[in-house]
């Protein structure tokens, strides 16, 4: 038997997968680790924290799987997007990961907008300055720790770190590299232009790849650490939406996903480039060579419900351990008794600022409406819909560029829980299916090492063996009626409140 490894690096824990070579799951481990938050607004972990859990989650699967390390030819890394990773000379870290939900660099985005232009930062690189993404992080860095940058041999993005320490070479890939601000999406390589106006030295990146090419071997350490054998190959990898994609097969031009993870992502597939020259909808490389993505990203989506699960379900979270059940069960129970509209409450989810559609990084998460009736679950159902709410407006942003989806992929923990999906088909008023395999990124950068193993000859073919349908669901006409009439409220809350983020910000 062959089989293949995807590594999925998320905020919370990174979940690596072992698959055999028709897509079905034998094992599977996750670690997790702590998000820093320094200051307001602020996100940083160590990525030596993301080495450790891959090493130990790769060596749990082999352990549990009992699969020979000879028969595992391939492996594919997917990673949360956007962070800043700076190693020495020496391939060390310098300093903490600054991550895409950081919100300190409004002023570096002001800068690097005038600098390039806004027009033409959109023309090279499909995108405009955000706070989120990773120019605005390389000119923080340069301004406020001057000697951390001197200091840089490299930059890369959180799986490409991985990557290199897991075979020893330095390198990035079209899907993550175009999420960065510093790449031309014409061209596919990084931009010359918008370097020299940054001053950042071209030789701090390093190249450029596609996702299903080979990056190394497992080197002879790691081997060790892990139980994997140095005849394994590594590929590229890629973003994970990139790789959620891959893992859900949307890898054809009318194909969707929404993912409901740490942040919250509408993904569409295109056969070339569609540009919201607002920048309210990223566009990007796809993991599938020579074709595109338009992409939202809802900052604080899962991540608000583990906000709140956290610091105001410990009960949840007792009995659960008790009953050996998910505390996001017992917390879909009882959403599951409340109304539609959550009883006239309705729920902001700028918990970490916001990028689309509202581009903000001062936004700040609100409850709407708060009455003497409303219970936790209340609230509960009312931060769930509100999540929705922003993916809901997102797909009409895409929608007015001309996106038609007549079917949506479900993904990410939150396709999980039923009141998501049904959520999700009640607004979207299309059909929501989800796959079999819920690891999808796990599942993507699989298929990726797949290909580049030559188990398959191209991502399309393998998406049609490894990928399976699970179930679909449908919308109710009445519900949507009754979501549009928050839906409005919801769409008004912030252009009424942006005033008041900015000053609480100046505060």
């Amino acid at each position: 038997m062959e089989y293949i490894l995807g590594v999925d690096l998320g905020t919370s824990g990174t979940k690596t997968v072992l698959f055999d070579k028709a897509g079905i799951k034998i094992a599977s481990s996750t670690v997790e680790y702590e998000l820093f938050t320094p200051k307001n607004g602020w996100a940083e972990q160590n990525p030596d924290d993301w080495l450790s859990a891959t090493i130990t989650t790769i060596r749990d699967v082999i352990t549990k799987s009992g699969v020979a390390a000879t028969d595992i030819k391939g492996l594919g890394i997917s990673g949360q997007m956007h962070g800043l990773v700076m190693v020495d000379k020496n391939g060390t870290v310098i300093r903490n990961a600054i991550l895409w939900c950081d919100g300190r660099t409004g002023k570096e985005c002001a800068e690097i907008t005038t600098k390039i232009g806004k027009e033409r930062l959109i023309e090279i690189s499909a995108n405009p300055a955000l706070t989120g993404f990773t120019a605005g992080k390389v000119v923080w860095v340069q301004k406020h720790e001057p000697d951390n940058y001197a200091k840089c041999h490299k930059m890369m993005l959180p799986k490409d770190y991985i990557r290199f320490k897991l075979t020893g070479n330095y390198g990035a890939e079209v899907s993550d590299a175009s999420g960065t601000n510093l790449f031309d999406i014409n061209t596919k390589q990084w931009s010359k232009e918008i370097l020299d106006n940054l001053d950042i030295d071209i030789n701090l990146l390093p190249e450029v790849k596609d996702s299903v090419d080979i990056a190394g071997n497992i080197t002879k350490e790691i081997a060790k650490q892990t139980g994997l054998s140095t005849n394994t190959i590594v590929c590229y990898g890629a973003a994970d939406n990139a790789a959620a994609a891959i893992g859900t097969g949307v890898v054809s031009t009318g194909k969707a996903f929404t993912t409901i993870g740490t942040s919250g992502v509408i993904f569409v597939h295109s056969d070339k480039p569609l540009i919201d020259k607002k920048g309210r909808i990223h566009t990007f490389c796809s993991a599938v060579p020579n074709k595109y993505t338009l992409m939202s990203c809802t900052l604080s989506a899962g991540m608000s419900l583990k906000w709140f699960r956290d610091n105001l379900c410990s009960d949840e979270i007792n009995v659960a351990k008790n009953l050996e059940k998910d505390s996001y069960e017992l917390i879909n129970e009882g959403v599951a008794n409340i109304p539609i509209g959550s009883d006239k409450l309705i729920f902001l989810p700028y918990l970490m600022g916001e990028r689309s559609p509202i581009l903000d990084e001062k936004a700040r998460g609100v409850f709407f409406g708060l009455n003497t009736i409303h219970t936790k679950y209340h609230m509960l159902r009312a931060l769930m819909e509100g999540v929705m709410f922003s993916q809901w407006q997102c797909l009409n942003v895409m929608r007015e560029l001309g996106v038609k989806t007549n079917l949506m992929y479900a993904c990410g923990g939150g396709a999980k829980s039923p009141i998501w999906r049904t959520m999700m088909a009640d607004m979207y008023n299309i059909d929501v299916t989800t796959v079999k395999n819920e690891e999808g990124p796990a599942l993507g950068v699989a298929i990726l090492a797949a290909v580049a193993c030559n188990m398959y000859e191209n991502i399309e073919i393998a998406c049609d063996t490894m990928v399976k349908i699970k179930e679909k669901i449908s919308p109710i006409t009445n519900n949507h009626l009754d979501y549009i009439k928050y839906y409005e409220i919801y769409t008004h809350l912030y252009p009424a409140l942006i005033a008041s983020f900015a000053k609480l910000n100046d505060i």
